[in-house]
């Protein structure tokens, strides 16, 4: 009887400890001072990277459970050996590295999530090896990292594949960042993948990297760089940590509430005259001085409708003009910094070729 009340206290004690135990968390920056990343559409990724992690422990830094260490908090050059040396010191629970990705192609585009694995194909191995080639500017990288070539895909580096149960362990944070990534923000979703990554290699506890999007597609870049965009990033990646801790440990925490935010992206805008007979795609357009009176044109029709919301995507505020046997639709109207926004809402209600006119 003894032995057994003895055995059931201990297991609580065990368990408490394991409640009040702080989570600790490693948040990795990409990149940083002489090796800025990726750099297309006016965006850096160092820069961005830096931001988002930032921002993430902002929001995890209102929750007592978590002891939180940063890689770097300003713009500096960190070799991959010594963040891994940081994070293995600290005896983290979980790395997380923040990164952005770009190619060749403006085409690409969406998030992803690395985890360790020795996959060496396709697309995902120029990620790989983009990751990697920080190495190369450190110095005697030769002798610390024992010959391994981030360049060459046949280089037997020695990567290991991690303990089956911290594997599984960042493939489940992974897929928790893939799934908010694809149903809370409607990123283009990658998916996860394994592969061979030398600072998810030297870290001992479960790891992921993050390629919030590609920076070498236009209007990713766009949302990338936005404030609403680094935002929601932020948002997503702090919930997901504290969801991957929660299943991790047992534990209740409250998740921090989503705010998400569509980006209003400005574009360059094309100011046509509003008498002009001219639609949206047309090769001739008369340009207008700039006055003080704006609105946004989002469709010629040679029928006329009801300027009702269900008519027009579920856009209120519309008016029209009869020109030349037909009608010109307008949403809105007001300054031009008030049409840009105004503009930027019509293309998300999918009138792409929307512009701005002046008022008459």
């Amino acid at each position: 009887m003894k032995k057994t009340l003895l055995l059931i206290l201990l297991s609580i004690s065990i368990f408490s400890y394991a409640q009040e135990k702080k989570f600790k968390l490693i948040l990795d920056a990409g990149h940083g001072g002489k090796d800025p990343g990726a750099q297309k559409n006016g965006c850096t990724e160092k820069v961005i990277a830096l931001d988002v992690v930032l921002r993430i422990g902002k929001i995890l830094e209102a929750y007592p459970e978590f002891d939180i260490k940063y890689t770097r908090t300003t713009d500096v050059f960190i070799p991959l050996q010594d963040r891994a040396k940081i994070a293995n010191d600290f005896e983290a629970d979980l790395f997380v590295s923040v990164h952005c990705n770009s190619s060749v192609s403006p085409k690409p585009y969406g998030a992803m999530t690395l985890v360790m694995g020795l996959s060496r194909t396709g697309m995902n191995f120029e990620i790989a090896k983009a990751e990697n080639a920080v190495i190369s500017l450190e110095e005697d990288y030769k002798e610390k990292y024992e010959g391994f070539d981030p360049n060459n895909p046949h280089t037997q580096i020695g990567l290991k594949i991690m303990q089956e149960e911290t594997l599984m362990q960042s493939i489940d944070f992974a897929s928790t960042v893939q799934g908010y990534f694809k149903n809370s923000l409607q990123r283009k979703d990658l998916g996860m993948h394994q592969q061979p990554l030398w600072v998810l290699d030297a870290t001992v506890m479960p790891g992921v990297l993050i390629e919030l999007g590609f920076l070498s597609n236009l209007e990713e870049s766009k949302y990338i760089k936005s404030e609403e965009g680094k935002s929601n990033f932020s948002q997503i990646i702090a919930r997901s940590i504290i969801d991957y801790k929660n299943n991790l440990r047992g534990t209740n925490t409250v998740p921090n509430v989503l705010d998400i935010k569509e980006p209003i992206i400005e574009t360059e805008v094309l100011l046509v005259s509003s008498d002009s007979s001219t639609v949206a795609n047309s090769t001739t357009i008369t340009p207008v001085s700039i006055g003080s009176g704006y609105k946004v044109q989002i469709s010629f029709s040679t029928k006329k409708l009801e300027l009702t919301p269900e008519n027009f995507n579920g856009l209120s505020n519309i008016s029209v003009a009869e020109t030349n046997g037909g009608y010109k639709y307008y949403y809105g109207e007001g300054s031009m910094e008030t049409c840009k926004k105004l503009l930027a809402e019509a293309k998300l209600k999918g009138y792409k070729t929307a512009f701005i006119v002046e008022s008459k």
